[in-house]
């Protein structure tokens, strides 16, 4: 179903059983898979493609062109997963040539009133962005991660899985998966332990993941005390991703304790 007041470009690929309200303009390098809704008054341009069942609610603006000055027109792409819910006015934009063309996001994942998603942002599965919520450039948002409301994130910052955000906090420094982080500048707070017995951890291996967080923040050199419980921990799966994410290559320093 389409409503007769929306623009669609002739070249739009349109799937079936797509629903577009009024007033929605579609651009003409756009793509809608099966089922996707599109409320009423939703702009969608650039090479922007949109996964099946995904519903955007009105006002949202949706693959216009990036907010960085060395953006000069090229080529770049916005991918959305499938089962998405796109509350209204949130903005994402695709890519640039400088940060790999391509703004990514993945399934299940809701986005609600005023977030926005900026260029070569790389959002994972089961993600929840609260109101207000601006992701800077670059920012990478792994599965199952929840942001609490008018939070606001730096580019190139990761916040790791199944960490969770408290409301109105400046992140600017990345979030090992699994942490809690809080602060009007973020520092861990603690773990995640909610959300972990939700996912129905073992709670051996919870314990564990608890005892080594207080082993890899026990003083202020991370990679020392990395060092001290290297193999402590090797069975335990929630410890091993802590680690990785730790000592994977970063822009951004590893958010820690207050004390």
């Amino acid at each position: 179903m389409i409503h007769n007041s929306s623009v669609i470009d002739k070249k739009a690929k349109i799937s079936k059983n797509v629903k577009i309200g009024p007033f929605c303009y579609i651009g003409p390098s756009v793509e809608l898979a099966e089922n996707v809704e599109l409320v009423s008054n939703v702009h969608i341009e650039g090479s922007t493609s949109v996964g099946p069942n995904t519903k955007i609610f009105p006002f949202a603006s949706i693959g216009t062109q990036p907010q960085d000055l060395k953006f000069k027109g090229e080529k770049t792409f916005l991918e959305i997963g499938k089962n998405n819910l796109i509350r209204e006015y949130v903005t994402i934009n695709p890519g640039t040539a400088g940060g790999g063309s391509k703004t990514i996001i993945g399934d299940n994942c809701l986005f609600m009133i005023s977030s926005h998603i900026a260029h070569d942002c790389i959002i994972g599965n089961n993600v929840i962005i609260a109101n207000n919520v601006p992701l800077g450039g670059h920012v990478t948002i792994e599965d199952s991660v929840v942001i609490g409301g008018n939070s606001a994130v730096q580019q190139f910052t990761r916040i790791g899985r199944l960490a969770m955000i408290g409301g109105m906090t400046g992140v600017l420094k990345d979030v090992i998966p699994f942490g809690l982080s809080i602060g009007n500048r973020n520092y861990l707070q603690g773990l995640n332990l909610i959300g972990l017995r939700r996912q129905k951890y073992d709670n051996q291996k919870i314990m564990g993941l608890d005892k080594a967080f207080k082993d890899i923040f026990a003083s202020k050199n991370l990679h020392e005390n990395l060092s001290k419980i290297n193999g402590e921990y090797k069975d335990n799966e929630l410890v091993s991703e802590v680690i990785k994410f730790i000592e994977k290559d970063k822009k951004r320093p590893i958010c820690s304790p207050l004390s």
